[in-house]
């Protein structure tokens, strides 16, 4: 089974958006510089992918794998647009000990549901370096799953570390540090409705 190919245009955020923050909330203008996908443009973008993805696996055996805890949102919005029954399970994964990435992943939620034989679609916030998603899809695939795609709501294409290509890709974004549906800094601003570029400052002072 070949799904489709889902990749949207590149995005790029003008000087004059970065400068200009008005359309930033209030509340969030001190950390934010700027929005980068407002909401509406990424629910529209989630059931673009929910139709395309409930069209390429309709009538296989299923399931969802998402990785904890930034898919949740998206995880969320995905699935109540999804055409048909189906099944999901979380799986944790860490590289962090101590503040800092050891570059070996960790599994810290192991899956509840049995793979073996099906077709499995493994959802994330973001494919950056490539490490985690190549790593899961490894191990989905020991796990004896008739096959693994890739489904993630951002691609950063310039953090890339060796080949990987999502089979899902909601969003292309350039290179900058991106908060908000899900993506966190120190486990802060998940809860924002938009994709926000984080201040360089908020970032920096915990480093």
């Amino acid at each position: 089974m070949k799904p489709k190919k889902s990749i949207a245009p590149p995005l790029s955020v003008p000087p004059h958006i970065i400068k200009s923050r008005a359309a930033v909330p209030a509340a969030h203008r001190l950390d934010i510089e700027a929005i980068l996908i407002p909401p509406s443009r990424i629910q529209r973008r989630v059931s673009e992918l929910a139709h395309i993805i409930s069209a390429d696996y309709r009538g296989k055996e299923f399931v969802i794998i998402a990785l904890l805890n930034g898919t949740v949102m998206f995880l969320a919005d995905l699935v109540r647009r999804m055409e048909f029954p189906l099944q999901f399970d979380l799986m944790g994964v860490s590289s962090y000990r101590g503040g800092t990435s050891s570059g070996d992943l960790e599994f810290t939620r192991p899956l509840k549901l049995d793979i073996r034989g099906r077709h499995v679609l493994l959802v994330d916030d973001i494919l950056d370096t490539g490490k985690t998603l190549r790593a899961v899809s490894a191990e989905l695939a020991s796990l004896g799953a008739a096959s693994v795609r890739t489904c993630v709501l951002l691609d950063k294409p310039a953090g890339r570390v060796g080949e990987f290509t999502a089979d899902y890709v909601g969003f292309v974004v350039p290179h900058l540090f991106v908060v908000g549906y899900g993506l966190d800094h120190d486990e802060k601003y998940r809860n924002l409705p938009f994709v926000g570029v984080l201040k360089e400052e908020v970032y920096q002072a915990v480093r």
